[in-house]
C-alpha cells in the first residue's frame, strides 16, 4: 500500500505544476524541503519551504487567527486548525468524488462508526510563503488543493483593514478522466467562543451578485453564515475570543450545478451530507441527532462531473465598533476603517470576495518584491555552493546520515563537527567556534523566516476611524495587541522589535501606531515625563494610564519612541510630522539624559527575564536614542538642542564602554561590572541603521566574534542567565555581525523553525537547546507581532546596506554618516480610488448603547436578503 501511495504522488506531480499561480503559494526556496518516505506517504507530507510548528490558514486580526499545527506530525487532515491561543476551532472540508467523501480539513471522520465511503486523504505537499499557504491531498482519482490566503498588503490600507481570509478548494482529476465532485465545508461556534447553540444567534445572508443584481440570481450571490453572541459584551474577551461582533463565513452557489446549505448537530449534519451528499437548506433550529451536539454552519456544492474545478470560501471575525478609545473629546467606540472604505459589514462582505482576482494580484507583487530584496541583500554576500557533495536538506525528524553528522566540510569550505548527543550544535574544529548550520543557504533560511512572518505581523493589528473624522483627508488610527504575553495596546517594546517589517514594507504605518500614542501623552492624559509603555492594559480598550501605573520601563520605551520616530522620518522624509511631536521627544530625550548612562534597577522589553540593574543593552539604547535626538532637532531646526544632545551622547558613549566592556576586552557585560555575564547587544542595531556612527566599529567586531563562542544548537542564548533566546533579537543581532556570524543566527533561526516540538504559531521565545521547547515557568509566546524584527536585514537593504557590509561597516548606505538626509524616494501608502465605499458618516458613540433599537444586521437592506433565528 506504501509503494501504491508513493507512486500515486509521483503520478499526481504534473498535475500540481498545472495549478494557477494566482491561487497558490509561489514556488519556494528549497534547501528545507521536506520529502516523506513512502512508508509515511499516509501521515507526514512534504514541506517547504520548511516545516513550522503551526501553518498560518487565516490570519488577519487578532480575531481572526486560526493556524494548523504540524506538532506530533500533525496536518491539516488530521486535525482541527486551532486559535493562536491554542483552543481547537471547528473548520471542516470534505470533497466527494464519485460518490467517496475524502476530508482534507478537520478530523470529523474519527465521529463515525468505520464507512467505506468515507476516507482521509493522503496528504502529499504543504507550502506557504509571505501571502499562501497550500495543503496539497491525494483523494482516490483527484488531487485536492486547499489554498489559504491572508493577503499582505501593506501600501494598501483599506484592504489590509478587511478582517477576512480566503480559503479556495481545488480538485484535479489525476488519472486524466472526469470525476464527479462534490464540496463540503462548515464552520462551528467556537470561532466566537461558544459551544451550544443557546449562546449563539445566527444569520443565513444572501448578498448581491457581481453585477449587483440583488439575491435574485443564486448561481453568482454570495452567501454567508452570519453568527454573533446572543449575549454580547462590546470590548470583552474569553479565552481570547472576542464577545461581540460577529463571525462571518461565506461561500457562493456560482458554477454550481447544485447547492445547499444547513444547520445543526456536527454530527448529524455530516452524516446526512456523507450519506446522501446533499444538505436540506434548513437554516433555522438545530436538529438533535446523534454524536457530537455541537452546532455546525454548513455549504455543499456539486460541481457535477468535471476535470477541474474550484470552490472559494471567505472567513473571519468582524467587530464594529472595534476599539474604545480615550482622547481629548472623550471616550469614543471607533469604527473599523474599512467601514469607511467599503460601507457597512455586508458590503464588506461582498467587496472581499469578489476582489480576489485584483488582492492576489497586490498580495504577489509583495511576495515578489520580497524575493527580489532577500536575493539583492544576500548577492555577492555568499561564497558559491560548493558541488563536490550532496548538500543536507533540513528534515522533519533531524535525522542526518553518520558522516554528516560527525564531521565535514561545509558549502563555504568551513570544516566542522557536530555531536548530536550535545547542546553545542555545529562547532568549527579546534577552537570550537559554533558555525552556521552547514548545506543551507542563508538566503534560504531568512526567506523561510520572514515568509511565514509577514502575515504573523499584520495579523496582530487593526485599524481604525479617529474620533470626530470627516472627509477624504482622513488618515486611520492603528492598533496592535501584544499577543500571548498580556494583551496590551499599541506597547512601544513591543513595536519596537516589530519596525523593521514596518520601515520595510511601508513606514506610514509606523505613524498611523504612534498617532493614538502621542495623543494620549500629548493630550495631558498620562502624568510621567518619560514614554508611556502602552495607551491600554487590554486590547481592544485604549484607556490610558491616566494615573501612570503602566509597567515601568522608562529608559526603555523613552529610547524606543525616539529612535522609531527618528526612523520614520529617515525612511519617508516627513518633517512636518517629526516637527509636531519635537515637544514630547525632547521631554523623553530629557529622561535619557538623567537616567540612561546609570539606569539603574529597570526592566528591559525582556521584562520576563526580571529587573537588572545598570543593563548594558538598555543604557547603549537610551545613548543612541540621543544621538537620534540630536539628528531630530537638527531636523526641525534647533540647533542649540542637536548641538547639547550630541554632547551628551558622545560623552555617555565614552564613559559607556568604560562600564559595559568585560576587562579582556572579548565582550561587552550584560549588566556592569559584572564579569561573568554578557547578552545580546542588539540596541546598537539602530547605529548602524541609520548610519549614526556613534558605535565605534571595533565593538561590533568584538561582539560578532563573541557571539559564536557562545552558541547552542538552536542559536545564541539571550544573556549568560538562561539558555532561552528570542529570535526578533537574534536577526537584530545577525545585521550587525560578520557575515559568519550573521550566517549562524539566520540558520539556527530556521533550523529551529524546522525541529521545534512547539505546537503553536511562530514563538519568539524558545530554548536553545533540547527539543527548542517553550522556556519553563513563562507563558508560551506566540502569534506576537514582534517577528517584525525578522526583516531586520530587508530594512537595511533598504537603505543600501547589503550582505557584504557587515559588523560596523556602513558601506553602500543611503545616508550619510550621522547626516539627516531621508531616503530620495520617501514611501507613501497606496491608494486605489476606485475602490472607495459610500462616504463615511460619523458614528454615535456611546450614546446608541443605552437605546433599545433593532441592530443594523437584522434590518433587509434592499438587494440584499437574510434569515435571522436563534441557532
Amino acid at each position: 500500500m506504501a509503494a501504491l501511495f508513493g507512486r500515486l504522488a509521483i503520478g499526481a506531480t504534473w498535475i500540481l505544476a498545472t495549478l494557477l499561480s494566482h491561487a497558490v503559494a509561489r514556488d519556494p526556496f528549497t534547501n528545507f524541503t521536506v520529502h516523506p518516505d513512502a512508508a509515511d506517504a499516509t501521515t507526514v507530507p512534504k514541506y517547504s519551504p520548511l516545516r513550522p510548528p503551526a501553518i498560518p490558514l487565516a490570519v488577519r486580526t487578532p480575531y481572526t487567527s486560526a493556524w494548523s499545527t504540524t506538532s506530533q506530525d500533525g496536518t491539516l487532515s488530521n486535525q482541527n486548525p486551532i486559535f493562536w491561543f491554542g483552543q481547537g476551532l471547528g473548520w471542516q472540508g470534505i470533497v466527494v468524488v464519485d460518490g467517496n467523501s475524502f476530508e482534507y480539513m478537520g478530523r470529523s471522520i474519527n465521529d463515525f462508526p468505520e464507512l467505506s465511503y468515507f476516507n482521509t486523504t493522503v496528504p502529499l505537499e504543504v507550502k506557504f510563503d509571505s501571502q499562501f499557504s497550500n495543503f496539497t491531498f491525494l483523494a482516490g482519482p483527484v488531487i485536492i488543493t486547499a489554498s489559504f490566503f491572508s493577503p499582505v498588503t501593506p501600501k494598501d490600507i483599506c484592504r489590509s483593514s478587511i478582517p477576512l481570509s480566503y480559503l479556495t478548494t481545488t480538485v484535479q482529476s489525476s488519472d486524466g478522466k472526469p470525476h464527479h465532485v462534490q464540496f463540503y465545508s462548515d464552520v462551528n461556534a467556537q470561532w466566537i467562543g461558544f459551544g451550544s447553540e443557546y449562546d449563539v444567534i445566527k444569520e443565513l445572508h444572501t448578498g448581491p451578485s457581481s453585477n449587483g443584481t440583488g439575491p435574485g440570481n443564486l448561481t453568482d450571490s454570495p452567501m454567508s453564515w452570519i453568527l454573533r453572541p446572543r449575549y454580547p459584551v462590546p470590548f470583552a474577551e474569553n479565552t481570547q475570543i472576542p464577545r461581540w461582533g460577529n463571525f462571518s463565513y461565506t461561500t457562493s452557489p456560482k458554477g454550481a450545478e447544485g447547492f445547499s446549505f444547513q444547520s445543526g448537530s456536527a454530527t448529524s449534519v455530516r452524516f446526512g451530507f456523507i450519506n446522501n451528499r446533499v444538505l436540506n437548506n434548513d437554516a433555522g433550529s438545530v436538529i438533535r441527532g446523534f454524536g457530537n451536539q455541537e452546532p455546525v454552519y454548513a455549504f455543499a456544492h456539486d460541481m457535477g462531473t468535471v476535470l477541474e474545478t474550484s470552490v472559494r470560501y471567505t472567513i473571519g471575525s468582524i467587530q464594529s465598533p472595534n476599539v474604545r478609545y480615550l482622547h481629548k473629546g472623550g471616550l469614543s467606540d471607533l469604527a473599523p476603517w474599512w467601514e469607511k472604505c467599503y460601507g457597512g459589514m455586508h458590503d464588506m462582505i461582498s467587496f472581499h470576495y469578489y476582489d480576489f482576482d485584483t488582492v492576489a494580484q497586490l498580495g504577489n507583487e509583495f511576495e515578489s518584491q520580497l524575493r527580489a530584496d532577500v536575493n539583492t541583500f544576500f548577492q555577492g554576500g555568499e561564497p558559491p555552493v560548493y558541488g563536490n557533495r550532496t548538500p543536507v536538506a533540513f528534515n522533519n525528524n533531524s535525522t542526518y546520515s553518520t558522516l554528516d553528522i560527525l564531521n565535514g566540510t561545509d558549502q563555504y569550505g568551513q570544516q566542522y563537527e557536530f555531536d548530536p548527543d550535545s547542546g553545542y550544535g555545529y562547532l568549527g574544529p579546534g577552537n570550537a567556534t559554533g558555525i552556521a548550520v552547514p548545506f543551507v543557504s542563508e538566503a534560504d533560511s531568512y526567506y523561510a523566516i520572514v515568509a511565514l512572518s509577514a502575515r504573523q505581523v499584520m495579523g496582530a493589528y487593526v485599524f481604525a476611524v479617529p474620533p470626530g473624522a470627516t472627509g477624504d483627508a482622513v488618515e486611520p488610527l492603528m492598533f496592535q495587541k501584544e499577543i500571548s504575553s498580556n494583551g496590551n495596546m499599541n506597547t512601544v517594546d513591543v513595536l519596537y522589535p516589530a519596525s523593521p517589517f514596518f520601515l520595510y514594507a511601508n513606514p506610514a504605518l509606523l505613524k498611523y501606531i504612534f498617532q493614538p500614542l502621542y495623543e494620549l501623552q500629548e493630550g495631558g492624559f498620562y502624568p510621567n515625563s518619560y514614554s508611556t509603555h502602552d495607551i491600554g492594559a487590554h486590547f481592544p480598550l485604549a484607556t490610558g494610564h491616566v494615573e501612570g501605573t503602566d509597567e515601568y520601563m522608562p529608559v526603555e520605551n523613552s529610547g524606543n519612541s525616539i529612535l522609531m520616530s527618528y526612523a520614520y522620518y529617515k525612511f519617508t522624509g516627513d518633517t512636518a510630522w517629526l516637527t509636531s511631536h519635537y515637544a514630547i521627544l525632547k521631554q523623553f530625550a530629557q529622561y535619557l539624559i538623567d537616567y540612561s548612562l546609570v539606569p539603574e534597577a529597570q526592566l528591559s522589553t525582556d521584562d520576563f527575564a526580571g529587573e537588572l540593574a545598570n543593563q548594558t543593552n538598555l543604557a547603549i539604547k537610551g545613548i543612541v536614542g540621543l544621538q537620534a535626538m540630536s539628528a531630530v532637532a537638527r531636523v526641525v531646526g534647533n540647533a542649540e538642542d542637536a548641538a547639547a544632545f550630541a554632547t551628551k551622547a558622545t560623552d555617555y558613549y565614552e564613559q559607556w564602554e568604560g562600564f559595559a566592556i568585560d576587562p579582556s576586552g572579548r565582550h561587552t557585560l550584560l549588566a556592569y561590572q559584572w564579569r561573568s555575564s554578557w547578552g545580546l547587544l542588539y540596541n546598537v542595531y539602530f547605529d548602524k541603521l541609520l548610519n549614526m556612527g556613534l558605535v565605534r566599529p571595533e565593538l561590533y567586531d568584538m561582539q560578532s566574534a563573541w557571539y559564536a563562542g557562545v552558541s547552542q544548537t538552536f542559536g545564541v542564548p539571550l544573556d549568560n542567565r538562561h539558555h532561552y533566546t528570542k529570535s526578533d533579537w537574534e536577526i537584530w543581532t545577525a545585521a550587525t555581525c560578520s557575515r559568519a556570524t550573521r550566517r549562524l543566527f539566520v540558520n539556527a533561526v530556521a533550523y529551529w523553525l524546522n525541529e521545534t516540538v512547539t505546537n503553536l504559531p511562530f514563538a519568539d521565545l524558545h530554548e536553545v537547546v533540547g527539543a527548542g521547547d517553550y522556556p519553563l515557568a513563562i507563558d508560551h509566546f506566540s502569534a506576537r507581532p514582534v517577528v517584525g524584527g525578522h526583516f531586520a536585514l530587508l530594512a537595511l537593504g533598504k537603505t543600501g546596506q547589503l550582505a557584504g557590509a557587515t559588523g560596523g561597516d556602513t558601506t553602500g548606505s543611503l545616508f550619510p554618516k550621522n547626516g539627516t538626509e531621508h531616503l530620495p524616494v520617501p514611501e507613501r501608502p497606496y491608494t486605489d480610488p476606485s475602490y472607495a465605499g459610500p462616504s463615511f458618516r460619523q458614528r454615535a458613540v456611546r450614546k446608541q448603547q443605552q437605546q433599545q433599537q433593532m441592530p443594523a444586521w437584522q434590518k433587509k437592506k434592499k438587494g440584499s436578503g437574510s434569515t435571522s433565528t436563534g441557532a
